[in-house]
């Protein structure tokens, strides 16, 4: 008997990353996580993993990883790898999710050979400033086919789920955000290699572009100078004119510590910061603003509805730079009680809406409810063959 069918293990394919095990970022880090719960909880599981010479699928802790060869790392290899991973799902037993919409023209497939799948959606990636206008126009029309092509779609986010229904129906749309562990003790170690004392520095952990307001926090902070370091955790490149502009900015209390993949020294750096600043002004959920909401962290943001919905009311918002340097004189100068009350609030709006056993159990319902309607559909037809049969 086939996964996915009547009496079996219902089965999932997961296609939109490069692959598990994790270690790209926030998507790979949510399929690796999602594959492995529902593989403990009775699933049939399979990853689509990028891979640059041929190999034959493997088993990873319970899950199928089908590798498939695309050579380069650029958008075409990208692109190139999406479609072969399509090509494959479209006729495999399993329910296609796929995470992120940036190829969902190709969700076509499913449509044609009348497969059921759910995307999630992700941010509003034609909105970056980063992008080209050829790349903008290329992520707005996949935004649209996404939503038309796909059987149900997943929003991380209320303000994302209503972008979404202006152009389907809300039915078609589930909200579901971004989990993240709680961090309840640390090692300071990882503070050492940069000369921090615990609460005596603030953080900053994004992707270097400039909707993220990185440039904004490190000159902010830089012109105040508030008497203690400022940890700045992303890749810089040297030929990147925005990133030379970045370093540029940064003033002596400020360290660019570059990009740090280490989970444990993150969540370290998370726990032990004074406060976090987020900078990001475009897109739903952060997985960076979630996981500093775990590790209790008082939270200094810009102000838009994507940060406050997630944060909370307790957290410190600004809208300018004149907003900003005063927030980060605020939790410089503030005592350890107000701190204190700020962290607390953050590990109670992370427990009500962020932990992993709410993210699961919402995919798992989505998931379930379209399956469902595949598995009736094979039903049925089966007993219409079974009457001809007996006609």
């Amino acid at each position: 008997m086939k996964a996915g069918e009547p009496g079996g293990r219902p089965a999932v394919a997961i296609l939109g990353t490069r692959g598990v095990p994790a270690a790209h970022g926030g998507f790979e880090t949510l399929a690796e996580r999602l594959a492995l719960e529902l593989v403990a909880r009775g699933w049939r599981i399979e990853v689509y993993c990028q891979v640059r010479e041929p190999a034959p699928p493997t088993v990873w802790r319970g899950i199928l990883l089908i590798p498939v060869a695309v050579r380069g790392d650029g958008a075409v290899s990208t692109i190139v790898f999406d479609l072969k991973c399509t090509l494959r799902a479209a006729f495999r037993p399993a329910l296609p999710l796929v995470l992120g919409y940036n190829t969902a023209a190709f969700s076509l497939l499913y449509r044609l050979t009348a497969k059921r799948s759910v995307m999630n959606m992700d941010g509003i990636e034609w909105k970056r400033d980063r992008w080209s206008k050829p790349a903008k126009a290329w992520f707005w029309l996949n935004e649209r086919l996404g939503s038309l092509f796909s059987t149900h779609l997943v929003a991380d986010h209320p303000e994302i789920a209503k972008h979404l229904a202006r152009g389907t129906s809300a039915a078609r749309i589930t909200t579901i955000a971004y989990g993240a562990d709680p961090v309840l003790e640390a090692s300071t170690e990882p503070l050492a290699k940069f000369g921090l004392r615990p609460r005596d520095y603030g953080l900053l952990i994004a992707r270097v572009v400039p909707e993220n307001l990185v440039l904004q926090v490190v000159r902010a902070w830089s012109e105040v100078r508030p008497g203690l370091p400022l940890l700045v955790l992303g890749k810089l490149a040297e030929s990147d004119p925005y990133h030379r502009a970045v370093r540029a900015a940064g003033g002596p209390d400020v360290i660019f510590a570059g990009a740090i993949y280490e989970a444990e020294r993150v969540a370290a750096l998370r726990f032990h910061a004074r406060f976090h600043i987020h900078g990001h002004t475009v897109g739903g959920t952060n997985p960076s603003l979630v996981e500093a909401l775990g590790a209790g962290s008082p939270i200094l943001a810009h102000d838009n509805p994507f940060n406050r919905w997630v944060a909370g009311p307790q957290a410190l918002y600004f809208g300018d730079e004149t907003e900003l340097r005063r927030g980060i004189l605020s939790l410089v100068r503030a005592g350890p009680g107000r701190l204190d009350v700020m962290g607390a609030a953050s590990r109670r709006r992370h427990a009500e809406a962020f932990t992993w056993r709410v993210i699961f159990d919402a995919y798992e319902r989505v998931l379930r409810r379209q399956i469902a309607p595949a598995r009736a559909g094979r039903g049925a037809l089966r007993a219409v063959r079974g009457e001809h049969g007996r006609a």
